[in-house]
């Protein structure tokens, strides 16, 4: 049976994409995991796996398309010997009844919510409840339509040939299997599923439907005029926005908005860290797959990471159900890439060596100018930091990213004259400036972080223990 190959969606906040280019041609054979396409996302390039196996009978948009929306049909797949259907896609199964199928209700009420429980919090003051799907921190997104049962009207399955022999190979009855191919067909990961539980995959308890909870009629917010755009008669061209500009537009203009940002900077002095990091590197093999070079930005990184550990009521993020508190400290770190920005995730970075966030850190960062991270490489996080110290930048402050509640703004080190006791001294200084959504800290706590932070970082030998 043809089936449509649909966008898929690769990232929390897409909801279109460039189709880059097709790495299979038509007619070519296709084998579950395959890559078949190249997706740009409003995050970086990824590749597109086959879940399902056949013949790329059709392309429907071809390679460079921008602006295809997610779960547009992309491609057609045939089994082999079957005809190509004509028009712009297979038939899909039917839906059931009832109209149009929408998202599915959120069990915890709050997109938000949802993210930052996917990304390891814990929600204070509310009960635990059950997420039906992870969703990072990339920004909030409505769960995805419920896929249609795998059993069509009259008892009709929608599988592949693969899952098919499978499934007679096994002795497993394909009406009993919950299908997570494209229109909720089966594939072979379903079947292997169902191997694995003793005969089908358990179909999943349908979760009650929560009421919606009265609520007193609240005078709906006016959203706000958009400016005019500005009458430009210099001689000028317009380079239209990527999907990645776009994405960092809106997400930017609603964290200003949205988030009561306030901020707190503090000076702290970088020799005795500058010291350690000249020893440390001393003793680093020459070459190897020990090797390393350790730079000022690893051990900002371990030093935040120290901070949050010793403050985990920083390590947070606000939402209207309750504050949500991180088990991990997860520390997303601002990547310049061309067009924008990317934020890589050092996980669990107060457990790791110097040498072990030097290397991830050296990876991510060129993986992402590179366009090659994987989803979950970038998706969540707790906090973040950015860097301008390379351009020899003196203080900035930076946008939180949510539903994070802080970022750390790190600035050049620079010689500075320091007062000693009574004497004068050069010494060499960097300026960070905490960024705090207000809802979540409080001024106190802030400057007992920026003030913790410093600490460890003019007495550096507490990174080693």
């Amino acid at each position: 049976m043809a089936t449509n190959i649909l966008m898929p969606a690769l990232s929390p906040t897409m909801t279109e994409g460039t189709l880059a280019r097709w790495l299979k041609k038509e007619g070519e054979a296709v084998k579950s995991g395959d890559v078949i396409a190249e997706i740009e996302t409003d995050k970086a390039t990824m590749e597109f796996e086959a879940v399902d196996e056949g013949i790329l009978g059709k392309i429907l948009v071809p390679d460079g398309t921008e602006g295809v929306k997610v779960n547009q049909p992309i491609g057609i797949m045939v089994e082999e010997g079957e005809a190509v259907p004509s028009g712009d896609g297979a038939s899909a199964p039917a839906a059931k009844p009832g109209g149009d199928v929408g998202p599915n209700p959120s069990p915890s009420g709050s997109p938000a919510l949802e993210a930052v429980q996917a990304a390891g919090g814990k929600v204070a003051g509310a009960a635990e409840q059950p997420v039906s799907a992870p969703v990072p921190s990339g920004g909030n997104q409505p769960a995805p339509a419920a896929a249609p049962s795998s059993g069509g009207q009259g008892g009709r399955v929608f599988a592949s040939p693969l899952a098919r022999r499978m499934a007679e190979q096994a002795g497993v009855d394909l009406g009993s299997v919950k299908g997570s191919g494209p229109n909720g067909r089966i594939v072979k990961a379903d079947i292997e599923a169902a191997q694995a539980s003793g005969g089908s995959a358990p179909k999943p308890a349908a979760a009650p439907q929560a009421q919606p909870a009265a609520a007193a009629p609240v005078e709906a917010l006016k959203p706000a005029p958009k400016p005019s755009a500005p009458i430009i008669t210099a001689p000028h061209k317009v380079v239209p926005h990527s999907s990645m500009r776009k994405v960092i537009a809106r997400r930017l203009s609603e964290a200003k908005q949205t988030i009561p940002h306030f901020y707190v900077s503090i000076d702290v002095e970088l020799d005795a860290l500058m010291k350690l990091r000249a020893d440390l590197n001393a003793r680093s093999p020459k070459d190897g797959a020990g090797a390393y070079k350790l730079s000022v930005n690893d051990l900002v990184i371990k030093a935040a990471a120290a901070t949050l550990r010793k403050l985990p009521n920083t390590n947070a993020s606000w939402t209207d159900e309750g504050m949500v508190i991180y088990d991990d400290v997860d520390i997303s770190i601002a990547v310049s890439i061309p067009d924008g920005l990317i934020t890589p995730i050092i996980r669990k970075a107060d457990q790791k060596g110097l040498a072990t966030i030097s290397t991830e850190m050296k990876d991510l960062a060129a993986r992402a100018k590179s366009g090659k991270l994987k989803p979950e490489e970038f998706q969540g996080g707790g906090f973040s930091i950015s860097n301008m110290g390379m351009f020899g930048v003196s203080n900035f402050s930076a946008i939180i990213n949510p539903p994070q509640a802080g970022i750390l703004a790190v600035s050049a080190g620079e010689k500075r004259a320091v007062v000693k006791g009574d004497q004068v001294v050069i010494a060499t200084v960097m300026t960070v400036t905490l960024s705090v959504d207000h809802r979540a800290i409080d001024g106190a706590l802030a400057a007992e972080w920026v003030s913790t932070f410093k600490s460890i970082v003019e007495d550096p030998l507490s990174l080693m223990l």
